[in-house]
């Protein structure tokens, strides 16, 4: 008995919705009165799946970056992962980002093969803010010469990484990317995530 895969492309308009796979949320998180113990990320619309999202993108620019290390995620299965927690003001896709997850006996994969936003501005001029909790293999800057590496990224700039001049090759392992508008107003109708692309579901 031979299996049989069954392919599906779909073209996607200019204002990809990237919670097909992870979660996204326009908005300023709202957050419960009193401490609380609960994992990050919090104020997302659902938990990220235990299998995470391969995501690539050839070169990308952002206002900054900042790193904080052993932060406890839930995942929708119940269980916990301590991991990496990475914010971005301004983020926009230069070239070529793709995501892909397999996960389920299926594979999901976006691919945006040119420019796009991961939260750049919103209508206002507004700064956005991309949050992505999981592991980034890769980044490489170029500050007088390229430096690559998210560990030689820490080492040299501290825990505050400029991207203003742009950067390449990027590559991480994420559960989740969340895209906040921290201006929006209640009746904001700005999507601040814009992917222009194809989605693919590949199934058995």
């Amino acid at each position: 008995m031979t299996a049989r895969t069954r392919r599906k492309a779909l073209a996607v308009p200019a204002a990809l919705l990237l919670a097909v796979v992870t979660a996204v949320w326009s908005g300023q998180p709202s957050s419960a009165s009193g401490p609380t113990a609960a994992p990050e990320p919090l104020g997302v619309p659902f938990l990220p799946a235990p299998d995470p999202l391969h995501v690539t993108i050839s070169s990308m620019v952002a206002v900054s970056m900042t790193v904080d290390k052993n932060v406890t995620i839930r995942l929708s299965d119940g269980t916990t992962r301590t991991t990496t927690q990475y914010t971005f003001t301004k983020l926009k896709i230069r070239s070529h980002m793709n995501v892909t997850q397999r996960a389920a006996g299926h594979t999901v994969s976006i691919d945006v093969p040119q420019e796009g936003s991961l939260g750049g501005y919103d209508s206002a001029g507004k700064p956005e803010t991309t949050t992505m909790w999981g592991n980034i293999t890769n980044v490489c800057v170029r500050v007088l010469v390229k430096i690559c590496g998210v560990q030689g990224l820490l080492d040299f700039f501290g825990s505050l990484i400029p991207l203003t001049a742009g950067a390449e090759d990027f590559v991480g392992d994420i559960y989740a990317i969340r895209t906040v508008d921290d201006h929006a107003a209640l009746n904001s109708t700005d999507n601040p995530v814009h992917l222009p692309g194809t989605i693919t579901v590949t199934t058995p």
